[in-house]
Formats: structure tokens, C-alpha cells, sequence
């Protein structure tokens, strides 16, 4: 059984910076970080696969957010800067043992998720 807890959610300004993390119990796993705002569907946001493969971003955040991996804390991170009102939304971590490059966004894909961390950008 593979846990996730994710931490590090919080209000912001537009412009402003937060960075979650995941804690993962164990290694070896597709990883990927998911949102899902009031009324709207969940959505990738990034993703990052053993192996030091290339991570994948969804468009509007793609050079704004940064996903990584620690792996001897077993932690994985999501950098998230000039933050801007539509990123509001709860963001979650999840894993699966695999994930195909092409479905890396697919929530389908991942079997295990995290609980959840809210992120609110706001004036």
C-alpha cells in the first residue's frame, strides 16, 4: 500500500510563491501532482518519472512551477511560482507503479492519492 501526504498548501498573493511537498512511502513510483478547483474537473499539472526522466508540465504552468524529487527523504515537491487566481484550487499527489509518458496527466492512471492541500491566491 503505497501512503501519500502532502503539506504545504496556503493563501498567497498574486505573484507569490508556495512550494508543496509529498511525502511517498517509497521509491520507484510515477509521480504527478493533480488540482482540482470548485466545479471543475481534476486536472495534471505535473508529473515526474523514475529514472531522471524529463518531467511534463501542463501548458500554463510550464515554466512557473517546478516538480522534483528528494529521494532520501521519499519526498516529492512542486515549486510553484508567480502564482496567479485561477491556480486556486486543492492540490493533490499521486502515484502509480507505472504511467505512460502520454497519459502522465490522466487521473485514471494513478491508483494511489494523497489527501489533499489547498492553495488559494488572492488580493
Amino acid at each position: 500500500q503505497v501512503q501519500l501526504m502532502e503539506s504545504g498548501g496556503g493563501s498567497v498573493q498574486p505573484g507569490g510563491s508556495l512550494r508543496l511537498s509529498c511525502v511517498v512511502s517509497g521509491n520507484h513510483y510515477c509521480l504527478g501532482w493533480f488540482r482540482q478547483a470548485p466545479g471543475a474537473e481534476r486536472e495534471g499539472v505535473a508529473s515526474k518519472h523514475p529514472g531522471g526522466a524529463i518531467p511534463y508540465y501542463k501548458d500554463s504552468v510550464q515554466g512557473r512551477f517546478t516538480i522534483s524529487k528528494d529521494k532520501a527523504k521519499n519526498t516529492l515537491y512542486l515549486q510553484m511560482n508567480s502564482l496567479k487566481p485561477e491556480d486556486s484550487a486543492m492540490y493533490y499527489c499521486a502515484a502509480d507503479y507505472y504511467v505512460g509518458g502520454s497519459s502522465w496527466s490522466h487521473e485514471v492512471e494513478y491508483k494511489y492519492w494523497g489527501q489533499g492541500t489547498q492553495v488559494t491566491v488572492s488580493s
